[in-house]
């Protein structure tokens, strides 16, 4: 973005100097404070560095122990997160990953903390987006903006029996934020399977002035043949049966053609590009794995869907059956939708329980 307060900066204008200033969060330094990295004397790592002290690596990591929550982050002032990487242990629709900006007591993010780095399935597929990247190991990076005018906190819930480790780090400038400058927002929905001629919502119960930046979607086929006829649709700014926006197909929207096929025949091609992409096909084994599964993305990075009042989003899922004709699906669609907007924000729906989330 070409703002020379310090809140983002791109290649046109890294070269400006500015009186923002930079801090991070890790295991290493909890409160991001000047001057007080690496000064721990006890954490997980003090056993390796007992012949070296203070400052060798003693505090890499923390537990997140069964069915508690770890606060990542806990900032003051304003400014605004521009990078978080974590890599964690454990399942990961069993994370939930949340955000509160400015006090507020609900969080803007709320999603398992796979969904929200494009890896709903809970295995690995690398992802070379702008604002996600996945790389090798379980390397999980996003580099969305995310402002705050009083307060930041970021807390991750651990769901599951066993405890977890999480290894993080989250960088930030402290800087003036715009008057113009809005809150991330991001909601997690699943519809396990989607009920016979319905559409899956990715959002609905927006209200304000907005943005519409980003889907993922972890998308599990529970029909044999194609599945990717469904259009995606923007009802914006009062829109009732009809929308503004209608796409032409899933494959489409998700920057591909023809069925993710190249060359015709071939069968699915993976592919991961700067603002879409169909990273991830998790093909049939002949044994367990007897469903195919897709992870795709969409960034509107550089077309975000503008809103000034409301927004509701839908995609159908929709394959072929006899006779060349259209067949509602009712499949697993778990979604993740980012956007931003003004605050206060409506509430969210409930995310679903434990066995709700469960990749199965």
């Amino acid at each position: 973005m070409l703002d020379f307060s310090g809140l983002g900066m791109s290649l046109g204008n890294l070269s400006r100097l500015s009186n923002a200033v930079t801090r991070s969060i890790s295991a290493e330094n909890p409160t991001g404070e000047k001057g007080k990295g690496g000064m721990a004397t006890e954490g997980t790592g003090a056993s390796c560095a007992r012949d070296l002290g203070r400052g060798w690596k003693i505090s890499p990591n923390k537990a997140i122990p069964p069915h508690e929550t770890l606060v990542l982050a806990d900032i003051e002032g304003q400014g605004a997160i521009q990078q978080i990487w974590i890599t964690i242990t454990g399942h990961w629709r069993y994370s939930i990953l949340r955000m509160y900006w400015d006090d507020e007591a609900t969080p803007s993010v709320e999603v398992p903390v796979g969904d929200f780095f494009c890896m709903g399935w809970g295995r690995y597929a690398q992802i070379n987006s702008i604002p996600v990247a996945v790389n090798s190991g379980s390397a999980l990076n996003c580099y969305w903006e995310m402002p705050f005018r009083r307060h930041a906190r970021i807390t991750i819930e651990n769901l599951d029996d066993k405890a977890q480790t999480i290894y993080w780090q989250i960088n930030y400038t402290l800087t003036e934020v715009p008057d113009d400058a809005a809150y991330l927002h991001a909601q997690f929905r699943r519809s396990n399977p989607l009920p016979y001629k319905q559409d899956h919502v990715l959002l609905d119960g927006v209200r304000g002035q907005g943005h519409y930046v980003g889907t993922y979607v972890a998308w599990g086929s529970n029909s044999g043949g194609w599945w990717g006829e469904g259009e995606i649709k923007f009802f914006i700014d009062g829109d009732d049966q009809s929308p503004t926006i209608c796409g032409t197909g899933t494959e489409d929207y998700f920057g591909g053609s023809n069925g993710f096929e190249f060359p015709l025949g071939v069968g699915y091609r993976e592919y991961s590009a700067p603002f879409c992409g169909l990273p991830q096909v998790i093909r049939p084994d002949g044994f367990c794995d007897s469903q195919q599964r897709f992870g795709l993305y969409r960034w509107h990075i550089m077309d975000p869907v503008r809103f000034q009042e409301d927004l509701r989003v839908t995609i159908q899922a929709l394959g072929l059956r006899s006779g060349g004709r259209y067949l509602p699906l009712q499949d697993d669609i778990a979604s993740t939708a980012l956007w931003y907007q003004e605050e206060p924000h409506a509430p969210f729906p409930l995310l679903p329980d434990r066995d709700g989330l469960e990749v199965i």
